[in-house]
């Protein structure tokens, strides 16, 4: 407990009057007379200040599942517990994570006043925030600043109240989706249409001709027997395996368009090095691995997810779009860190996991040194599987080989990231000469690119 700025206030006035009472005896007098009258009203602020503090409950409401980047609201609730008046003004600071900001507190502990009636109704304070990391937050608790009846004091008191939940990647377009056919989410998410080639396709129906179908999609029997011209339609192949390996170590590890690894600053700070408002590769490939896996399981196909790096986890093969939400919960917290990876070995595990024939979908940076470790598996995983290597690209060295150098220190750098990007190219040229699939692209094209690949697949009958 502290004094107040009423305190503060009457303290002052009184030493004033004191002083000049030092020249007169009846202003002394009255100094005090108003001394003796102001201690037990003092007193008795202080004491009521310190009972009814404990009589105080805050009670939090806020969403227990978020999703990353959007606004949130939570709403304090602050009564007596029915056992009186709150007969004090009170100052507020509600204690969120550092992955989340808000405009209410911009900084720790800032503070916002709430004025309280006269009556025993209950308080309430409605503020917004923004999750700005992935993974489990807790609302440890609230400290309010009470203010006494007469302002004369002042206690900070600390109220256990917590809520904890988890903060998702953002798939409101997704989830808008959910009720619609997929063409639809390719044409709202800018995809490429496909020719459909007829092979590796599952008969769906027949049909009358129309004019652009296919002769060879005639059936010649049913034509013969119904008198008219009919077609056989047909359908992607269903109930296929798809496995994505995603790296969470140094790889992908960088920001987007940029490899140097920038400080944290303040409460957004992140174990990892990064600040909340920093967006890495690895948030783009998660998301990507998650967009994809839902169009997959749209499709009939069964999907499953293993991670290698920082953190390895595996998520066996899930069929159906109600399989969604468990990989969601699954792989909602990961995170990468600046620690080495190997795909060779995440290559290597998974093929002791998988029984049958698989669509194998791997995303890391894939560099010079890693032709001469994966060669020793890539023929392995051929015989029985289908293999997609996917690599983001380096904007950083792409920037320096494209510029236009004024020294010769700058030369020199623009020639060893031509050099490093032009291995890169020859890397991946030899294995799609060798048989196997590859892709490049950057961090905010993957999620189409990806799509549209594994659609290809499909429709080309190579599974």
């Amino acid at each position: 407990m502290r004094p107040g700025p009423a305190l503060a206030a009457a303290a002052l006035l009184w030493f004033i009057l004191g002083a000049v009472g030092f020249f007169s005896s009846f202003v002394s007098l009255v100094w005090l007379f108003i001394g003796l009258a102001l201690l037990p009203i003092v007193i008795a602020d202080g004491l009521a200040l310190f009972f009814l503090a404990d009589r105080l409950i805050i009670k939090r409401a806020i969403s227990s599942s978020l999703a990353q980047d959007e606004s949130a609201h939570a709403k304090l609730e602050i009564h007596s517990g029915g056992k009186g008046f709150i007969p004090f003004r009170i100052l507020v600071w509600d204690i969120h994570p550092p992955c989340m900001e808000t405009d209410v507190f911009p900084a720790a502990l800032n503070r916002k006043l709430i004025s309280n009636s006269s009556r025993a109704a209950p308080l309430f304070f409605e503020y917004a925030l923004l999750p700005r990391e992935r993974g489990q937050w807790l609302f440890r608790g609230t400290e309010i600043l009470l203010s006494s009846f007469c302002r004369f004091w002042r206690l900070r008191v600390f109220c256990p109240c917590e809520s904890s939940g988890r903060t998702y990647p953002n798939f409101k377009k997704i989830k808008a989706a959910a009720g619609s056919d997929l063409r639809g989410l390719l044409e709202r998410s800018g995809l490429k249409d496909i020719r459909m080639r007829g092979q590796g396709m599952e008969f769906r129906s027949l049909r009358e001709y129309h004019e652009g179908d296919s002769v060879r999609a005639v059936d010649w029997r049913a034509t013969s027997r119904r008198g008219k011209v009919i077609v056989r339609e047909y359908q992607e192949e269903r109930d296929q395996q798809v496995l994505f390996l995603l790296d969470s170590g140094y790889r992908l590890h960088r920001l987007d368009g940029a490899a140097t690894i920038l400080p944290a600053d303040g409460c957004s700070a992140r174990a990892d090095g990064y600040s909340a408002r920093d967006r890495v590769q690895f948030d783009s490939a998660l998301e990507a691995v998650l967009l994809l896996s839902w169009v997959s399981l749209k499709h009939g196909d069964s999907a499953a997810v293993g991670t290698f790096g920082s953190s390895e986890r595996w998520l066996g093969p899930r069929k159906g779009t109600k399989a969604f939400p468990a990989l969601m919960n699954g792989l909602y917290d990961l995170s990468s860190a600046a620690v080495p990876s190997s795909p060779f070995s995440a290559l290597e595990n998974a093929l002791a996991r998988l029984k049958r024939r698989t669509f194998i979908v791997i995303i890391s940076n894939f560099r010079e040194e890693d032709g001469q470790s994966l060669s020793l598996i890539l023929r392995q995983i051929e015989k029985r599987h289908l293999l997609l290597l996917v690599s983001l690209k380096e904007k950083d060295a792409e920037l320096l080989a494209a510029r236009h150098p004024a020294a010769p220190e700058e030369a020199l750098e623009s020639a060893a990231a031509f050099s490093y990007l032009s291995s890169r190219r020859e890397l991946y040229a030899s294995w799609e000469h060798s048989g196997l699939l590859t892709m490049e692209c950057g961090a905010d094209e993957l999620s189409g690119a990806l799509i549209n690949r594994y659609l290809q697949v499909k429709r080309s009958g190579r599974l």
